[in-house]
């Protein structure tokens, strides 16, 4: 989504500093060896799922259309340059007039991915897509590790929404990016600001334990909240007894109390009793929602219980376990002279061990079963197969410099939610397993 279709300033700060140094030191290399300007290809894969996933899924992508678009070196960023001695004049005067002029594809943002997949294609010289690297890195395996984390998690919860409240747990800007990511993987709501701001993402809170120590009473924190809120709103009622803080609840607000969180305990057993509570005063309509360091199995675990929401924080954010997806950003062809027309040739890795990749400039396609269910991931760098030609996975993000891909954030969640189900029924369990999906070279 376009920061300016938010109504946020125009004038957006640039990324070119998101960025490792070698990369411009490598750019400086190739001008001087005359190699700087041959035409490239790069692609973002992983060559596995993180220990027991059975997918990927695709986060990030519009904001790396976001940064390409910001991806440029003003006065400032050249003095700072200069000043650290890094890099030397001409190459200075070359970045002055950067701007990314060549081609992207990629999935498409909440589609789902397996090993090897060819997640995003970077095309033009070498100067322009070695700048890219750091910062597409950066933003696809943070997000892509979220959306996934949070997909499981949506899974896990069924029909119950699920609330994000991460931005505690992380950096404040890493905290913007992993509610937009968990959005697309299937969360419903945030409690970041930022990221309600920034993205559109509903936002929801009410009040923390420090809310209730402030009053003398229980009872007048209830009735502070209530006067302030409503009754809709949702009490924190696990701050000393929550037998008697229900009580309280629904004496201050009535039945049509909103909502009671509880946020630490044994929450199978306090649900239930908290359920039965509410019932028994009245309060059939009020929901429960329940917190307290949740992860995908802990709200699996929940499946039975009383529970209408789930708040998440820490595990979310931090990938449930696996806060990187390992994503890769490797050159897979270049031309052999700078001549606009020269052809590509397949270039690789070819070292020992396991950081070998494939060269050549990919394509992927989803092959389905008769029952239209997926049932191999399949790449090649030849002529895409007829049966193939439909079900193709790349679409152009990027083209001659100019973004070509914006679309809503919901359209992304959509998409995940469709891609999700349209792997084998095994893709969503959770105990641990092999890619839901092999993958085919070809």
């Amino acid at each position: 989504m376009n920061t300016a279709d938010l109504g946020l300033p125009v004038a957006v700060p640039s990324t070119a500093l998101f960025t490792d140094q070698y990369e411009l030191t490598m750019l400086q290399a190739a001008l001087r060896s005359g190699t700087a300007e041959r035409r490239s290809v790069f692609e973002v894969f992983t060559r596995r799922l993180p220990e027991g996933r059975r997918y990927g899924v695709v986060g990030g992508t519009g904001r790396v259309l976001d940064t390409v678009e910001n991806f440029h070196f003003d006065e400032t960023i050249l003095g700072f340059l200069r000043e650290r001695g890094i890099l030397d004049e001409p190459t200075l005067e070359w970045l002055a007039g950067f701007r990314f002029r060549g081609d992207i594809w990629g999935y498409p943002e909440g589609e789902v991915y397996f090993p090897g997949s060819p997640v995003m294609r970077v095309e033009g010289t070498f100067a322009e897509a070695v700048l890219l690297e750091t910062v597409i890195l950066s933003i696809l395996n943070h997000d892509s590790a979220v959306a996934a984390a949070a997909s499981r998690m949506a899974v896990a919860a069924g029909d119950r929404p699920l609330m994000e409240m991460g931005a505690r747990r992380t950096h404040e800007l890493a905290a913007v990016a992993a509610s937009r990511a968990a959005y697309v993987g299937g969360f419903h709501t945030t409690s970041d600001l930022a990221a309600g701001f920034r993205y559109h993402i509903p936002t929801v809170g009410t009040s923390a334990h420090a809310f209730t120590l402030l009053h003398d009473t229980e009872r007048d924190a209830f009735t502070a909240q209530v006067d302030t809120l409503g009754s809709g709103t949702t009490l924190l009622v696990d701050t000393f007894d929550v037998t008697e803080a229900v009580r309280t609840a629904v004496e201050v607000a009535g039945p049509e109390l909103g909502a009671v969180r509880i946020d630490s305990g044994d929450l199978l057993l306090i649900a239930h009793r908290v359920r039965q509570q509410l019932d028994e005063l009245g309060g059939t309509k009020t929901k429960i929602v329940v917190t307290s360091d949740l992860d995908e199995y802990a709200i699996a675990s929940l499946a039975a219980a009383p529970v209408d929401a789930y708040g998440v924080g820490t595990q979310l954010v931090t990938g449930s376990g696996h806060p990187t997806c390992s994503m890769v950003y490797k050159l897979v062809a270049r031309a052999d002279s700078e001549e606009p027309g020269a052809p590509l040739r397949p270039v690789a890795k070819k070292s020992m061990g396991a950081k070998t990749s494939l060269g050549g400039r990919k394509w992927a396609a989803r092959r389905l079963d008769a029952d239209g269910v997926a049932e191999a991931e399949v790449i090649g760098t030849g002529p895409v197969p007829a049966e193939l030609a439909d079900r193709q996975l790349l679409v152009p993000l990027v083209h001659a410099g100019t973004v070509v891909a914006r679309e809503p954030l919901d359209a992304a969640r959509d998409r995940h939610i469709a891609a999700r189900a349209a792997l084998p029924l095994s893709a969503t369990q959770l105990s641990r397993g092999e890619p839901v999906l092999p993958t085919e070279y070809v």
